[in-house]
């Protein structure tokens, strides 16, 4: 069969999957997607993952050195069953390179949880186990170009409107609060995020669990920074509660009440904030023995 001649990513059922991919003799690898792109597995993460690895293959099958030695494959969970039991697989989306020869290691398994499914991620991993190098072409996007005119826009605006009274721009409280934003934000992983391009959640398959934290301390899920973003911003507030409660000169009663609540978020929030820490890092909370 001469597969040059056709799409860039194939899908395959079960007895495809055993003849084009498992059957030897081949002279070609295979990167295969295992994904559960129907409706009804309510998996947007599957649905991420497939925009990414469509614009690696469209990369491959179209560059000029596109040849027979590498091709990509799809699996989709109702039409393959039978070989996600095969490969006891139990988690979409995963990414599997079938070498030419021999069988799959445990390098062959993308490390989706820990790198994220960027294209360029994904082509960089092909590049260790094939020794084939995809140049990665994306289509224009011109939605940041538009935003940032948008804002520009808006700002000039503004200053326009005001431009008779721009006391506002002196103004401490307001910097302080876009000051707080990019705190929050970049502590929080959104340039991780930005970098590695994770999930936003992962979604089981087979029983539906969506998990929003990730277990390990190398990755996290988009999901897991918001969370961390609105913990960060509610133990801040909490402070901030506090200090105006021992510097104001108001009424003690209406203090003593600033003080408890400042206290109440402080403790609640950073007790969760240590919970998901514990969750991520099993080893905490640290002996001396982890140190030596």
């Amino acid at each position: 069969m001469e597969w040059s001649s056709r799409r860039s990513i194939f899908r395959m059922n079960g007895d495809k999957f055993r003849k084009f991919v498992k059957a030897p003799p081949r002279n070609y690898s295979m990167i295969v997607m295992f994904t559960a792109l129907q409706p009804q597995r309510q998996c947007s993460v599957c649905r991420q993952a497939n925009e990414e690895y469509q614009i690696l293959a469209n990369s491959w099958r179209y560059s000029s050195a596109f040849c027979n030695k590498l091709f990509f494959g799809m699996v989709d969970y109702d039409e393959g069953t039978d070989v996600f039991q095969q490969l006891n697989m139990n988690s979409a989306p995963t990414f599997m390179h079938f070498p030419s020869k021999g069988r799959p290691k445990r390098a062959d398994t993308f490390d989706l949880q820990r790198i994220g499914f960027a294209a360029e991620q994904l082509a960089k991993w092909i590049a260790d186990r094939t020794d084939v190098h995809i140049r990665v072409f994306r289509p224009p996007n011109y939605s940041g170009t538009i935003a940032l005119a948008l804002l520009v826009s808006l700002v000039g605006g503004l200053l326009y409107l005001r431009r008779n009274n721009l006391e506002f721009i002196y103004n401490k409280t307001g910097w302080a609060m876009v000051s707080l934003c990019i705190v929050f934000a970049m502590t929080s992983g959104q340039m991780w995020n930005h970098i590695r391009g994770p999930p936003y959640a992962h979604k089981n398959p087979h029983n539906g669990q969506v998990s929003y934290i990730h277990g390990s301390s190398q990755a996290q899920f988009v999901a897991e920074s918001h969370i961390i973003l609105v913990l960060n911003a509610a133990i801040t507030m909490g402070m901030v509660l506090l200090n105006e409660a021992a510097t104001s000169k108001g009424d003690v009663g209406k203090r003593r009440i600033i003080c408890l609540v400042g206290l109440g978020l402080v403790v609640f929030f950073f007790s969760f904030l240590l919970s998901i820490f514990r969750s991520k890092y099993h080893g905490y909370p640290y002996s001396d023995l982890d140190f030596e």
